[in-house]
């Protein structure tokens, strides 16, 4: 029988300074080495939780303490802001998109462990970021990069040297990913389409061509229209690269080249002489938003003519007319969750999960053909998060899984 540890004979870590205080490893590192002029509450806390626990820092500990940078480097792959310089959607880069709202998730909880960020953007066609990812590593206690801003091969050298949580990427032996259920999502959104609502002509307007979250989204909708004989339309005319002047410019392309058909995209069941699809799936909600504006400009009716559906469930998506029907992620708690995580590996050097799923749900609005949805959003907020994130990270000190 293998024998039980008694905890009473294990020493005290700094993991358990840091719980027993209710201050973060930052906190505790800042007073026991006299740094940065902590604040005398927490100094107090400290202190006195060292003494009743009775906690002497080893070699290990201190180094620890002396190498935190209490900085946490982001990294944002953006498109060239000449590629969204166009018509109404010329601002389109300063307005709030998927990746701002994960940074925020992110922000909220590193202010609660005592952490800083440096955020870095990346153009998505640059293949040669290593060298700025690698001095923007130099200064951090860890990376969380987003989709796909560095390939494999780097990836896997790069995390070798300091911890790395992905967003919507590839979990691999060295990283963690945090990534939203994109395959139940559109499966559910793909079955609620084709099944409920009886359309027979589905098309995938898809974003990066690289992005792991367009390539499970585009093969789940695709398996789906197959499985219910539905056609289903994709390819690069079909690619809008996750912008809304992409989506925008995706129609105004098949609206020109097909000018010269008859009629209108028809009713229930296919296109019409348009060419157009019955049904629109977008790979996200700022896609969406573009093909909307574009239809309408057009006098096409959405969706009594072609129906359009998003994937992220952003804010504006409820407040348009019609209202977006799409799969809501829980945005912001995708970026606490990678912060919380990425904390566990700097303060632990290991994480119990290396592919974390959030859930993801159908939301029905008039978009597809519902009726509207009066319903608020039901995510947990980022402060719910931090919180969970704490008690999760307590767990796992315990010798429990971790609650993401």
């Amino acid at each position: 029988m293998a024998e039980t540890r008694d905890p009473a004979n294990v020493p005290p870590t700094i993991y358990d300074v840091a719980r027993a205080a209710g201050v973060s490893i930052a906190s505790v590192s800042r007073v026991l080495n006299g740094q940065r002029n902590p604040r005398e509450e927490t100094r107090e806390r400290v202190l006195q939780a060292v003494a009743e626990l009775g906690f002497a820092p080893d070699g290990a500990a201190r180094a620890l303490s002396a190498r935190l940078k209490e900085v946490v480097g982001v990294v944002v792959r953006r498109v060239p802001w000449v590629e969204t310089s166009e018509g109404v959607f010329a601002d389109e880069d300063e307005s709030l998109q998927f990746p701002d709202m994960i940074n925020r998730g992110i922000e909220v909880v590193a202010q609660r462990r005592g952490f800083d960020l440096l955020v870095r953007s990346v153009d998505v066609g640059d293949h040669d970021t290593g060298g700025r990812i690698l001095s923007l590593a130099r200064k951090s206690d860890g990376l969380i990069l987003h989709d796909r801003v560095l390939d494999p091969a780097r990836l896997a050298r790069l995390s070798r040297q300091v911890p790395i949580v992905t967003l919507t990427g590839v979990p691999t032996d060295t990283t963690v990913n945090v990534r939203g259920d994109n395959k139940a999502g559109m499966r559910e959104l793909a079955r609620h389409l084709i099944i409920d609502h009886g359309y027979r002509t589905v098309a995938y307007l898809g974003g990066h061509a690289d992005s792991p979250d367009n390539l499970a989204r585009h093969e789940t909708l695709a398996a789906e229209a197959a499985a219910a004989g539905a056609t289903f339309l994709d390819g690069p005319d079909w690619r809008g690269n996750y912008l809304a002047v992409g989506g925008a410019r995706v129609i105004e392309r098949l609206l020109a080249a097909r000018s010269g058909g008859a009629g209108r995209a028809a009713g229930a069941g296919g296109s019409g002489g348009s060419g157009l699809p019955r049904v629109i799936a977008c790979a996200n909600d700022q896609t969406a938003l573009g093909v909307m504006y574009a239809l309408a400009a057009h006098g096409i009716d959405v969706p009594g003519e072609v129906a359009v559906t998003g994937f992220d469930d952003i804010p504006v998506a409820r407040h348009l007319r019609p209202q977006l029907t799409t799969v809501r992620q829980p945005i912001q708690e995708l970026g606490a969750t990678a912060f919380e995580i990425l904390y566990s590996m700097i303060s632990t050097g290991q994480s119990a999960e290396r592919d974390v799923v959030l859930p993801t749900r159908l939301v029905r609005r008039e978009s597809c053909g519902c009726p509207p949805d009066m319903a608020p959003p039901t995510w947990r907020t980022t402060g719910q998060v931090a919180r969970d994130g704490q008690a999760a990270r307590d767990g796992q000190a315990a010798g429990g899984r971790p609650r993401l």
